[in-house]
């Protein structure tokens, strides 16, 4: 863990829950599973969150058909993004990262749970 994260009691909760999903559950199950059962780790651990939730895109102030989809968004604006993997890549950290151009939230949490332990990345929206 590194200092910015003992300093950020919220995204230290995050990651305390995936680890515990992780504890329990170990690797190698759907990423639907990991979902539902952080699902119910946030809600144990009193950590507000909203679930799959629809990221409009918007080109030169139009709202464009197309959305993303987040996994979770806690605290009203840090995005979770959850893999099952056996490693994460530049794919997945440009998920996110395109994840907080189009929301311009702060924080976003890229979560894999299909390594030997949680591997987890953090990502700030530096614009």
């Amino acid at each position: 863990m590194n200092m910015k994260e003992q300093k950020d009691p919220k995204t230290h909760a995050i990651i305390g829950a995936g680890m515990e999903v992780h504890r329990q559950l170990g690797r190698g199950f759907l990423e639907a599973v990991y979902q539902e059962a952080f699902a119910l780790e946030l809600s144990a651990r009193n950590v507000p969150y909203a679930k799959e939730v629809n990221l409009p895109i918007f080109y030169k102030g139009q709202k464009l058909p197309t959305i993303y989809r987040a996994d979770f968004i806690c605290y009203g604006n840090i995005i979770i993004e959850l893999k099952a993997i056996k490693q994460l890549g530049g794919i997945e950290a440009s998920q996110i990262i395109n994840y907080l151009k189009a929301t311009k939230f702060p924080l976003g949490l890229l979560l894999n749970f299909g390594s030997k332990s949680l591997e987890y990345e953090r990502f700030a929206n530096t614009r």
